[in-house]
């Protein structure tokens, strides 16, 4: 008793009931305290967890195939597919003559497969006595987690920091994220892409010119990139009342449009002055698409309608490709993708347009158009947890269907990734 008043101690459950209470603070402190980059890291880590789990067990029931023996080690199931092309230039480089089948037509040949990143490999076996398989998984683990980390600073531009961070999460589980693990030059273009988009978005258009060049050599695409400028050239014309577009950014914008277009076709010509052949690079890429529809010329924008009559023949399959267009016509223009960038809504219709003149539909569909990772920005804006938990869970199970479907090699396998 003091002063008339009767003191009493808390009990004891009342004070573990404060800490309790006071936990989820912490915690959320914690959080609030970690740096963007450890988060981001964070989730990249534990997403590999799960994509290896995936890659180990279907090694696991793996039989022998044209690439390995029963029940490969990860090394050696991770350069399957191309793989063992980018493995075949990391050694040996590029064929002056090119190989040609039976009946006169150019066959497959490492001319298809880019430069970069075997060339970035050799350099580290020569520098590490490492085989190829350890240092190329290496450089894609090293390219994705850097990609991780350049496209969260990219969509924080535009995004909360929750919404982007789960835009990186679904990044990271993607169906196809077991890419950024294998021998595929996929990780690296897609960091060189987000460094390119962001500093688009920073309009330092001479570094994201050289970063361009880079990217020309590493997977096809920067011709698409040209086209993504030239648009947002026309673009920032017509807002020019609204937003200066001084004569000297104008001059920017046409310089560095014209030189990624040129940069675009680099590698062809290249490809023509080694083999004396001025459609060299076309010719190796149209034999991929041989055991569809047979060899034929590079007609823009046919590609797709031939690949839908072969999928679904008597046009069934032209309905589904207009139906399909349609749909992705009318998401772009969803308020979830209208909060985007000009920029990056750009690169996404340049890029749909590119793949629509020359690529041929087949089941590296999926894996051409990872390029497209800025969409899930859009996909990151709904915040309720039931669609979010509801999408992680589709990303996942969608990494074993697309294991199953395209990497586990089946006998006279005709799906590749």
């Amino acid at each position: 008793m003091a002063d008339g008043l009767i003191t009493r101690s808390p009990p004891e459950n009342a004070r573990e009931e404060g800490l309790r209470d006071t936990l989820p603070a912490r915690i959320r402190l914690g959080y609030r305290l970690t740096p963007w980059w450890v988060r981001v890291l964070v989730v990249f880590g534990l997403s590999r967890i799960v994509s290896t789990v995936f890659l180990l067990g279907f090694a696991r029931v793996q039989q022998m195939n044209p690439w390995t023996l029963s029940s490969p080690d990860y090394g050696s199931y991770a350069k399957i597919w191309d793989g063992t092309w980018y493995e075949i230039v990391a050694q040996s480089g590029y064929p002056s003559i090119l190989p040609f089948t039976v009946d006169g037509h150019v066959g497959q040949n490492a001319w298809a497969f880019l430069p970069l990143y075997p060339a970035l490999i050799r350099g580290l076996m020569v520098l590490t006595g490492a085989a190829f398989a350890p240092v190329a998984v290496f450089v894609s683990l090293v390219a994705a987690a850097g990609a991780a980390l350049v496209i969260y600073r990219l969509l924080r531009r535009f995004l909360p920091e929750g919404s982007s961070l789960f835009a990186i999460l679904l990044f990271c589980v993607a169906p196809l994220s077991p890419l950024y693990q294998v021998a595929y030059a996929e990780s690296l273009f897609l960091l060189l892409l987000a460094t390119a988009l962001l500093l688009l978005l920073q309009r330092r258009y001479w570094s994201m010119l050289a970063v361009i060049a880079v990217a020309a050599f590493t997977r096809p695409g920067v011709v698409a990139f040209a086209l993504a400028l030239a648009l947002y050239g026309v673009v920032r014309w017509v807002r020019r009342e609204d937003e200066p577009f001084p004569r000297r950014e104008r001059v920017t914008v046409a310089v560095t449009a014209v030189a990624s277009g040129l940069l675009g076709f680099a590698w062809p010509a290249i490809a023509a002055l080694a083999t004396g052949r001025l459609s060299a690079y076309t010719d190796t890429e149209l034999s991929w698409r041989a055991d569809y529809i047979g060899y034929g010329e590079l007609f823009p924008f046919a590609s797709w309608v031939q690949g839908a009559n072969w999928w679904f023949p008597g046009g069934s399959g032209l309905l589904f490709l207009g139906v399909t267009l349609v749909l992705f016509a009318l998401f772009l223009v969803s308020p979830w993708v209208r909060r985007m960038p000009v920029e990056l809504r750009l690169w996404v219709v340049a890029y749909s347009v590119y793949l629509l003149a020359v690529f041929f539909p087949q089941s590296s569909t999926f894996r051409v158009l990872m390029p497209l990772f800025p969409l899930l920005g859009a996909l990151a804006v709904p915040r309720s947890r039931l669609f979010r938990v509801g999408l992680v869970l589709v990303c996942v199970a969608g990494q074993w269907i697309w294991l199953y479907a395209c990497w586990w090699v089946n006998g006279a396998d005709w799906t590749p990734p």
